[in-house]
């Protein structure tokens, strides 16, 4: 059924004739008689009873009438809502960052998303790289921040940081003045850690491995103002990344000899095609990264 003909007729059937539909329409009157008989012809019905002075519908055309509406609301709903995707006036973007980078390195990247599109609703999940892999998997986020040393074969990745991994020790610690600390020295101290499944304590457990030592853990969270406190006083040290303490005079960042540096990338199912708000969003990280590196 042409959709063109259906509105003819719907605006033929609300203006009670053909040259006042015409006039609706902005369209010569004979065409619009022409795309009526064309829908009769093509249903086989006749929609119009034309024997009286005004026109009226027929029982068959008060049932195409009902249809019509609401064929026709749905067409123009749709194509609003294309209209409105395709300059973000509405959309979705469900991405998962971990808590660290959720903290200190995307809140101005978020914030300038919202400021631009603030019809998009923009949905953050906090949780370790691993999780997130498994959310991206099955559909339960669009994209998500993981560690890409080796990248998964079934996801699409976009590197947006290259930052290098920093043992944390409280400003009055013994190291805190060396310019590098080993891995031996840093694991006689001890530790405070987040939890499995996050990318900081999976290259620490990577490293542990390598060096053949047990860490000593005293506590594990995924707080970072937690962590920071525990450290600060004391208790323990810690890796973060550097803009974490980067504001807090009472913690030191020593990078590690030999160096850890992590990239961070973007990541999506491979063959999935980003709607257009999830794209924007990964261009706007990317810009953000790119501003970064060109300081």
């Amino acid at each position: 059924m042409d959709l063109r003909n259906l509105r003819y007729f719907l605006t033929v059937a609300e203006q009670g004739g053909f040259t006042a539909a015409a006039e609706q329409l902005h369209i010569a009157q004979p065409a619009v008689s022409m795309a009526i008989r064309k829908l009769e012809q093509q249903l086989g019905l006749p929609l119009f009873d034309r024997q009286e002075r005004r026109i009226r519908l027929t029982d068959e055309g008060e049932v195409l009438l009902r249809h019509a509406r609401i064929i026709l609301q749905a067409v123009n709903d749709a194509e609003r809502d294309m209209r409105e995707l395709h300059t973000l006036e509405r959309g979705e973007v469900r991405v998962g960052i971990p808590s660290m980078l959720g903290s200190y390195y995307f809140p101005p990247i978020l914030m300038a998303f919202r400021h631009h599109y603030p019809g998009v609703r923009l949905e953050v999940i906090e949780a370790g790289t691993r999780k997130l892999q498994q959310m991206i998997h099955q559909g339960e986020i669009d994209m998500g921040v993981i560690v890409c040393d080796t990248p998964p074969e079934d996801l699409e990745t976009h590197c947006f940081l290259h930052a290098q991994m920093m043992a944390i020790l409280p400003a009055d610690h013994a190291l805190a003045q060396a310019r590098t600390i080993t891995y031996d020295a840093f694991f006689t101290e001890e530790l405070v850690l987040f939890k499995e499944g996050y990318f900081h304590r999976e290259v620490i457990d990577r490293i542990s491995r390598e060096a053949g030592v047990t860490p000593r853990i005293g506590f594990e969270a995924n707080l970072i103002p937690l962590i920071k406190q525990i450290v600060s006083h004391g208790y323990g040290i810690s890796t973060l990344l550097e803009m974490v303490v980067a504001d807090d005079p009472g913690l030191v960042a020593v990078p590690f000899s030999p160096a850890v540096w992590l990239e961070l990338s973007l990541a999506w199912r491979k063959g999935h095609r980003l709607s257009r708000a999830n794209q924007t969003f990964v261009d706007l990280v990317l810009q953000h990264a790119e501003r970064d590196h060109n300081r």
